[in-house]
């Protein structure tokens, strides 16, 4: 510990005020040969080891690197096209009406400044670990542990949304061809026995009154999801060159047939069906921030495949941006044709694409849909359990995890023991969770990972150009920062007198307006940093953007996001404060 004196000489007081602001800076001060930053919760990893011969940041045995800049554009695509386009999607048009392209938009702009960042840092830091790794670096430890456990959120918890939404479209499948499974083994026991408790009708029901019982247990679960998580996490147990050669394949298959989902579509629209454009206003566009969010999961996935990436520094920044915008396109598209086929009021299900041609009578196009569904949320879940092990196996070789998270199979070159426990990590909550928590769970988690990853480009220095490496472009913000500031906010008041003065008026829902009035004084504060600092626009504008669609969390999302980072910081202070290779005990 640093030995503070606790005479009243002045002179000690200003030692410990200078002492706390070079400990919050991260400076090197010495006292009694040890640096305040080395016994900080904020030191960092440094940006030179990204450059040793390994080119791993974190040290340890290397994996395989078989993954071109087409493979990494498919996985994206494989990430992001899934549970959002089959599933969520219902949801946000429901909320939104046709309006919801808007958020599209939003979303798809946000996660472009947010891409760029990404891509930075992958050009300076061509480590696996994703976001984990960029917040050690730029902002350290804490906020790395911080960003790890909330990754865990969007790569393993995000999972066990996708394999409800999996095993609810497979259902549909087998019973297009004449099997049927009872419903005890096709849906959660929550969501059974919240039916069973409401008196609703429906498979829920159905489900809780025919499932045998087992010591006065009644023996409830979603086998399909079940099935599917140890499937895949076996896949992506035996190597990255198998999961990459699947994932492939069904991104293609997945393409072609939202295609024809399209095509057949735009047939049977009815622009009546587009009037009103946001029925429910402004605020029942961005009700939908939870869902459309959640359908853009998954491009910053392909960071973590940093080590097994031909060319890190020039070819993880092309496959992350390429696979955004396709998918952005795909969505509005998609988006656009659902909401001119039917009315959005008939949208709030969890297979809009299914629901839209059974309305319309176009029952061959049911089967054909099933298909789509159950191959874009396999390869979303391929995807996000290639993700998460490998954060895991960077945060072991930082001593942040015990050793075993870094052990690499020695036949098939992979993180095993992560392997298994993410698989683990997403297979036991289906059990006893359901859907609707899940969703807005993960996207606050990811969005606060996102909000970090732009900010730590803010943080970074400047760089030497590099042939053949990505570099993000520098935009001085200095002025055009406090002009967009103002521009937008003079458009509110124009166009919505009441919004700035309802976010003052004390209702029953004021809680509701707690991230509006935290986000416009933060983002005051931002601009005038980047007035004075002359930060660059992109990833500013990035850092606004996801904090502002942080503001669509409900407060109650808040709270169990506070609950989860809480544990998170015990695990953190238990075992991965005292075990860093950054800690001044260790050599």
């Amino acid at each position: 510990m640093v030995a503070v004196s606790t005479r009243t000489d002045p002179r000690s007081f200003v030692q410990v005020a200078l002492g706390i602001h070079v400990f919050i800076a991260d400076r090197t001060v010495m006292r009694d040969g040890i640096t305040l930053a080395a016994m900080g919760l904020f030191r960092k990893k440094p940006l030179r080891t990204a450059n040793a011969p390994e080119g791993e940041i974190h040290g340890g045995h290397v994996l395989g690197r078989h993954l071109s800049v087409r493979d990494l554009t498919f996985f994206g695509i494989a990430a992001i096209i899934g549970a959002g386009s089959f599933s969520s999607m219902g949801q946000a048009c429901f909320s939104g009406g046709p309006g919801v392209i808007v958020l599209f938009l939003m979303c798809g702009v946000a996660c472009g400044f947010t891409a760029l960042c990404y891509a930075e840092f992958a050009a300076r830091v061509p480590a696996s670990g994703s976001a984990y790794t960029y917040a050690y670096v730029s902002f350290g430890e804490l906020f790395a542990w911080i960003i790890g456990w909330a990754l865990l959120m969007e790569y393993s918890i995000g999972n066990i949304y996708v394999a409800f939404s999996w095993s609810g479209y497979f259902t549909n499948l087998l019973e297009g061809l004449g099997l049927h499974l009872p419903e005890w083994l096709t849906i959660n026991y929550r969501s059974a026995s919240k039916a069973f408790a409401e008196g609703t009708t429906g498979e829920g029901l159905n489900a809780w009154n025919t499932a045998p019982t087992l010591g006065g247990l009644r023996i409830i679960f979603d086998l399909p999801a079940v099935m599917i998580n140890a499937l895949i996490t076996w896949l992506v147990y035996t190597g990255v060159k198998e999961s990459r050669n699947a994932s492939n394949a069904m991104v293609i298959v997945k393409l072609a047939i939202i295609a024809l989902v399209v095509i057949v579509g735009v047939f049977h629209v009815d622009i009546n069906n587009w009037s009103p454009f946001m029925p429910n206003g402004f605020g029942g566009v961005m009700a939908g921030v939870s869902a459309v969010f959640f359908a853009y999961i998954g491009f910053d996935a392909v960071s973590t495949l940093a080590e097994e990436s031909k060319d890190p520094q020039r070819d993880l920044p092309r496959g992350m941006i390429w696979s955004l915008v396709i998918c952005t396109i795909v969505y509005i598209v998609l988006a656009l044709v659902l909401t001119g086929m039917v009315n959005w009021s008939r949208l709030g299900v969890s297979d809009p694409l299914a629901e839209v041609f059974q309305l319309r009578g176009v029952k061959w196009m049911l089967f054909v849909v099933s298909i789509a569904a159950v191959v874009a949320m396999t390869s979303v879940m391929l995807v996000f359990q290639l993700g998460q092990p490998r954060i895991w196996m960077s945060m072991s070789r930082d001593g942040l995890l015990p050793k075993r998270f870094a052990r690499i199979h020695p036949k098939y070159r992979t993180p095993g023991f992560s392997t298994i426990v993410t698989g683990l990590v997403v297979g036991i909550p289906i059990f006893f969770t359901d859907e609707t928590f899940i969703l807005d769970f993960t996207s606050i988690g990811t969005l606060f990972a996102f909000v970090l990853v732009c900010g730590g480009v803010l943080l970074l220095p400047p760089r030497p150009r590099e042939k053949g490496r990505f570099h993000l472009p520098y935009v001085n913000s200095r002025w055009v920062a406090p002009f967009l500031f103002v521009v937008v906010a003079s458009l509110l008041v124009l166009a919505v007198p009441s919004y700035f003065p309802g976010l003052l008026v004390i209702q029953g829902h004021a809680a509701q307006n707690i991230p509006q009035l935290v986000f416009w004084p933060l983002a005051g504060v931002l601009v005038a940093m980047a007035h004075l600092r002359q930060w660059s626009l992109i990833p500013l504008l990035g850092l606004l953007s996801c904090c502002y669609l942080l503001t669509g969390m409900a407060v109650s999302n808040w709270a169990w996001f506070a609950v989860w980072l809480l544990i998170g910081l015990c695990c953190y202070f238990a075992y991965g404060y005292r075990h860093s290779k950054l800690a001044p005990s260790r050599p």
